[in-house]
Order: structure tokens, then sequence, then C-alpha cells
């Protein structure tokens, strides 16, 4: 377990092994089941082959799978937020860039009104900027999330059983997720434009295009 003033963490072993505070096991293990089950299986309505997300079984089976909670001293539920990417460059001291790129934290906020996607959401909108600048993807999942799947409109991946934030590297094929947002472009192809792959410069040519 990881602890400062605004988050605790565990890895999904300390979690799958009890070793949690009581007050926090129950919503972290519900957590913890879904990412095993749901994001790590294939899905019909998914659009294309595969898991629902490729990087979450991996990281689980290296254990770089993370689970957090606001500390009970929390009291700015974005100043919590914004100590994940510290937390994340912690845990990355010392791994292979390869596992650094499996690494995941999840905040998980039992706390939200999960029918009400609309402060959460906005948390997330309000701190993409950073994190993306620092080369950190952050996404928001919740029951009610209306974000549509990149393969089919009518999937909707995002959707987990407590509202939540999902953080981990940055990485080339997230294009998708970054052309809606100039500032989020530049950042990405400050980073990766040397090296990205010809599927990926497809679709980057193909959205400039289209707008």
């Amino acid at each position: 377990m990881r602890g400062d003033d605004l988050i605790l963490s565990w890895t999904s072993g300390e979690v799958a092994r009890g070793e949690v505070p009581a007050e926090h096991i129950g919503p972290l293990l519900q957590v913890l089941m879904w990412s095993r089950e749901f994001l790590v299986s294939s899905h019909p309505e998914l659009g294309r082959s595969g898991p629902v997300c490729p990087y979450t079984a991996p990281a689980l089976r290296k254990d770089l799978f993370h689970l957090a909670m606001p500390s009970q001293d929390c009291d700015d539920l974005a100043s919590a937020v914004d100590s994940l990417r510290t937390r994340h460059a912690t845990l990355s001291e010392g791994l292979s860039p390869e596992d650094r790129e499996l690494l995941t934290i999840l905040l998980v906020l039992p706390g939200f009104d999960p029918t009400d996607s609309v402060e959460l959401d906005e948390l997330q909108r309000k701190a993409k900027d950073e994190f993306v600048a620092e080369g950190l993807m952050i996404g928001q999942f919740h029951p009610v999330c209306e974000e549509p799947g990149l393969y089919n409109e009518s999937f909707r991946p995002l959707r987990s059983p407590l509202p939540l934030l999902a953080v981990r590297k940055l990485l080339v094929f997230d294009l998708p997720f970054l052309v809606g947002d100039d500032l989020h472009m530049d950042h990405y192809l400050q980073r990766f434009a040397p090296a990205i792959p010809s599927r990926i410069r497809d679709q980057l040519v193909s959205r400039v295009v289209a707008a």
C-alpha cells in the first residue's frame, strides 16, 4: 500500500488478498472483479477482436494494476486527481519501458452519485490537459457513461459498476482519444511524430482531411 495526504493505493494483488482496510475493501473488490471479468474479455458489440482493454490482462498478471481511493483527509477531489500524476511517476520508478506502458491506476470514487455523470465527466475533462502534457491518459468510467466505442458507436465500453478515473501512460495508439483537441494533438505529435506507425498516420491524415 502507498499513501499520502490525498490518495491511498494498493496493487490488484493486495486487494485480492484482502490487504486493504475494511472500509475500502468492498468497492475495491467490486472494481477489481469487473476489471478481471469485463475489461479482459471480448464482447460481441466491441466491433473488433480481442479484449475490451488489451492492457488490463498483462497489467494484472504483472501486478502493475493499482486501485486507489481518496484518503479520509482529502477535502479537495480535484487535488486528489492531480496527485495521480505524481503517484504514477513514483510507481514508474525502476520499471522497464514495457512495464511503464502497462502501469495503471484506477481511482475508485464510490461517493459519487452513480446516476449523475456530469461532475465526474467535468473533473476528467479539466484534468486531461495536464495529464496529456505529461504523457499520461486519464479516462472516466461510471455506470451511465455515454462515450461510444471506437469501432461500434452503439457499444458503451466505459460503463463500470462504480464511478472511477483510470490513469496510464499515453501511447501512440491513443490518437483517436485526442483528435478533438488542438492542444492534446500538439502534445501527441511532439511525443510520437517521429515514430508514428503507418496505420496511425493514416488515421491522422483522414481526421485532418475530414476536418
